[in-house]
C-alpha cells in the first residue's frame, strides 16, 4: 500500500541547488535512461542466456542430438563469448531485428507489432478507468478524513489491493457473464485495435478487472497527497480570505495534489503489464501479455528476451517522461536539479 513514504519514492525530489535550463535537464535524465535500458538488457540477456538446456535445446526440441545443436550453436552464434554476444544483440536490437521466433516462425519483431498496440490500448483503458474513479474517491476521503466515507473507501480500497487479480477476474467473470449474461466471458478476438474496438462489450471485464489492480494505489495516494496540500499555508490563506470550500479543495489543493501522481502513471507501467499478463490470458486477450506466457510455456527465447526488453525499456521511458512531465508542471524540480 502506498503510504508517505511510498509516496516521497515517487515524487521527484525537490531539493536547493543552482538554477537548470530545462534542457540541460532532459538531456542528464535521457542519459540516466540509456545507461538504465543497457544494465536491463545486460541483465536480461545474462539471465536468459544461463537457462538450462540453452536455445538451441528449446529451439531444436528434445530429441535433438548433440551434432544438431552445435551446428544450431554454430549458426546463431552462440559459440561467441558472451560479451561478443550480447553486443551483437544490442547492434541487432538498435537495428529492429529482434529475432527469429522458432514456435511461431515469425520475425518477432512483427509479432510484437501485431501484439503491442493491443496490450498498451488495454493498459491505457485500465489506467483512465482507475483515475477516474481514484481521483475523486481520494479527494472525499481527504476531505472527510476520519469519518465515515473515509473508512468506507478505504476497507474496499484494501479489499481491492489484497485480492489476487487472477480471482477478481473470475469473480467479475461469474457475476457478469454467468449470473447475469450481459458481458462476454472472452475478449476481442480483432487482428487490430479497431476490430478490437468495434467489439468494446469485450474489453469491460478485462479494463476492469485490470483497473482494480491499481485503482486502491491511487485513491490511497491522492487521499494521502491531498491531505498535506489541505495544511498547507496556502489553503488556510485562501480559507482566510472567504473563498468557498468547494474552490479551495478542487481549485488549489486537487489541483496540486494531481502533480505527484504523474510520477506515480510512470512507475506503474510494469505493474500494467504484468497484471494485463494475468488478465491476457484470463480473458483470451491477443496482446503481448499473452503472448509472453505462450512463450513461456514453449521456451521461445527470442520473444523472451524481446519482450523483457521492450517492458524494460517501456518503464525506462514511462519513468522519464513522467519526470520530464512533473518538471514542465512544477519548475522547482528542474530548477533544484530534482528527479535524480
Amino acid at each position: 500500500m502506498i503510504g508517505r513514504d511510498d509516496r516521497s519514492s515517487t515524487r521527484p525530489a525537490i531539493r536547493k541547488g543552482r538554477a537548470q535550463p530545462m534542457w540541460q535537464y532532459v538531456l542528464r535524465r535521457c542519459g540516466q535512461a540509456v545507461v538504465v535500458v543497457i544494465l536491463v538488457t545486460f541483465l536480461t540477456f545474462l539471465l536468459l542466456h544461463n537457462l538450462p538446456g540453452g536455445a538451441a535445446r528449446s529451439a531444436l526440441g528434445l530429441g535433438a542430438t548433440q551434432a544438431q545443436i552445435a551446428a544450431y550453436n554454430e549458426q546463431m552464434g552462440y559459440n561467441e563469448p558472451f560479451i561478443t554476444q550480447y553486443v551483437l544483440y544490442l547492434s541487432r536490437l538498435v537495428s529492429g531485428d529482434l529475432g527469429f521466433s522458432f514456435q511461431m516462425n515469425q520475425p518477432v519483431a512483427e509479432l510484437i507489432v501485431q501484439r503491442l498496440p493491443k496490450t498498451v490500448l488495454l493498459s491505457v483503458l485500465a489506467a483512465a478507468v482507475a483515475l477516474v474513479i481514484a481521483v475523486p474517491l481520494g479527494a472525499l476521503q481527504a476531505t472527510r478524513r476520519g469519518k465515515l466515507p473515509d473508512y468506507l473507501v478505504t476497507w474496499v480500497a484494501l479489499l481491492a489491493y489484497a485480492t489476487p487479480l487472477f480471482f477478481s477476474g473470475m469473480l467479475l467473470i461469474v457475476l457478469f457473464s454467468q449470473t447475469i449474461p450481459i458481458l462476454p466471458p472472452q475478449a476481442p478476438q480483432g487482428f487490430g485495435v479497431r476490430d478490437i474496438l468495434s467489439d468494446w462489450q469485450g474489453l469491460i471485464l478485462p479494463v476492469g478487472t485490470l483497473a482494480i489492480a491499481t485503482l486502491a494505489a491511487y485513491t490511497r495516494y491522492v487521499r494521502s497527497t491531498m491531505i498535506d496540500n489541505l495544511q498547507e499555508n496556502y489553503i488556510r490563506t485562501a480559507r482566510a480570505k472567504g473563498l468557498p470550500g468547494s474552490r479551495v479543495v478542487i481549485r488549489h489543493a486537487l489541483r496540486n495534489s494531481l502533480f505527484p501522481v504523474i510520477s506515480l502513471l510512470g512507475m506503474y507501467i510494469p505493474v500494467l503489464f504484468s497484471g494485463a499478463l494475468v488478465v491476457e490470458q484470463l480473458f483470451n486477450y491477443p496482446g503481448m501479455g499473452l503472448m509472453f506466457w505462450q512463450a513461456t510455456q514453449t521456451r521461445d527465447f527470442p520473444i523472451l528476451l524481446a519482450t523483457t526488453t521492450i517492458v524494460a525499456i517501456a518503464t525506462v521511458l514511462g519513468s522519464l517522461l513522467a519526470d520530464i512531465a512533473y518538471a514542465v508542471a512544477d519548475p522547482r524540480v528542474r530548477l533544484s536539479g530534482g528527479g535524480e
